[in-house]
């Protein structure tokens, strides 16, 4: 099949302002493009940059579980008057690379030592506006792989519920709209369909 994909867009940034600058950056570009059709545009856009990130679904395959964390986002709060949302395990790389990322934050918001972890894709969620990239793990775990209660870092305003349903339970959730998480619903759709990818470790022990 023949590679279709586009090289880079013919586009030049004419100018750009910064309109916020706190926890993350808020800029508004002025670019020239050029369409497919060859005709040239002056377009204005804002980018919301807080940083790229990292989620994981770790599942245990002997009981068919998987960990989840239920928190309160002010957004989802704006929109539905409730607030809490239902999620994989995500956090900021803060400039680590992703694997150490997400091993970080899977010991501070669930509690549990990873082994066994797969980066399975990567995927930008609103990428109309903000520049996110997020890397999307999966991994093994069992209740042997519990080190903490979890529950976040409760000095940054943290306070996480971990949730352990089985995938079935967890996709029945999706159907029901009680979990409505971007990520969550690709991390879940990916695991069902696909399974865990073989664990390359414990295949070097059984081989050795």
């Amino acid at each position: 099949m023949k590679d279709e994909t586009p090289d880079a867009a013919p586009v030049q940034i004419v100018d750009r302002k910064l309109l916020s600058d706190d926890w993350a950056t808020l800029t508004k570009y002025t670019l020239d493009y050029r369409r497919r059709d060859g005709a040239q545009e002056t377009l204005i856009r804002q980018v919301y940059d807080r940083g790229h990130g990292a989620a994981i679904l770790p599942y245990d395959p002997d009981r068919g579980t998987v960990l989840l964390v239920r928190q309160f986002r002010l957004p989802v709060y704006l929109v539905d008057g409730r607030g809490w949302l239902i999620e994989a395990c995500a956090g900021l790389l803060d400039e680590l690379d992703p694997e150490a990322a997400i091993r970080n934050e899977a010991v501070e918001e669930l509690g549990y030592e990873m082994k066994g972890i797969s980066r399975v894709f990567d995927t930008y969620t609103s990428p109309g506006s903000v520049s996110e990239r997020l890397a999307l793990f999966v991994a093994r775990y069992s209740p042997a792989d519990r080190i903490s209660a979890g529950g976040g870092a409760e000095e940054e305003g943290e306070d996480i519920e971990v949730m352990e349903p089985t995938l079935d339970a967890a996709l029945a959730m999706v159907a029901a709209g009680q979990i409505t998480d971007a990520k969550t619903i690709m991390l879940l759709q990916y695991l069902k369909m696909n399974g865990l990818p073989p664990d390359k470790a414990r295949q070097g022990e059984e081989r050795a």
